[in-house]
């Protein structure tokens, strides 16, 4: 079966270009979780975690049985920890610091709630960033671009230039797999034009 659109439960613009680019229409949905890490949880797990609650949530603030509601969640991870999104500019300056002349991993799930349960995808991609000055890192953080992303940076924007090598998705990158959730929204019955 076929619906016109799906919810989407994120603020994210980047979230709704990347479903457009593949033709899929969305409507917002609020969905506020709380996004902790759990102790010892894995960045797959934390991915996977958020993006079934975001999803779930506004399935449940909507009472319907009608369209689906596709969340969906991205961790930055080098060493072992998760690099959320910065909480000031002192914060990104730290994270591109940390990330400058070494790779990291990109961890973004797609989780699609419908009437009868929740399936999630992640992908895992590998990105690494070539060596940044002190001042290049003072220059994106001042552009405002780091600013609510994971990882203090996005690879759609300025840096861009940062990136000299990626494994992986480069829409999971940006915060949605557009494999995964064309496969996901195939398996709910839903048309994905892209992917038809």
């Amino acid at each position: 079966m076929s619906a016109p659109f799906v919810w989407l439960a994120s603020q994210s613009p980047r979230r709704r270009e990347l479903l457009a680019q593949i033709g899929v229409h969305w409507r917002l949905v609020a969905a506020t979780v709380d996004e902790t890490a759990l102790a010892g949880e894995s960045a797959f797990d934390y991915v996977a975690r958020l993006a079934r609650a975001k999803a779930e949530a506004g399935r449940a603030s909507l009472d319907t049985t009608g369209a689906p509601v596709l969340g969906a969640d991205t961790a930055v991870v080098i060493d072992g920890a998760i690099l959320g999104k910065p909480v000031d500019g002192a914060d990104a300056l730290a994270m591109l610091a940390r990330l400058s002349g070494r790779v990291h991993e990109v961890y973004s799930a797609v989780a699609l709630a419908t009437a009868v349960g929740t399936d999630c995808r992640v992908s895992v991609s590998r990105v690494w960033f070539r060596a940044l000055t002190a001042a290049q890192r003072r220059a994106y953080v001042a552009s405002g671009e780091a600013a609510g992303k994971a990882g203090a940076y996005a690879i759609q924007g300025r840096a861009a230039a940062f990136v000299h090598r990626l494994e992986g998705s480069y829409s999971g990158v940006m915060g949605l797999p557009l494999c995964e959730t064309a496969e996901l929204l195939s398996a709910a019955g839903l048309s994905v034009p892209a992917g038809d």
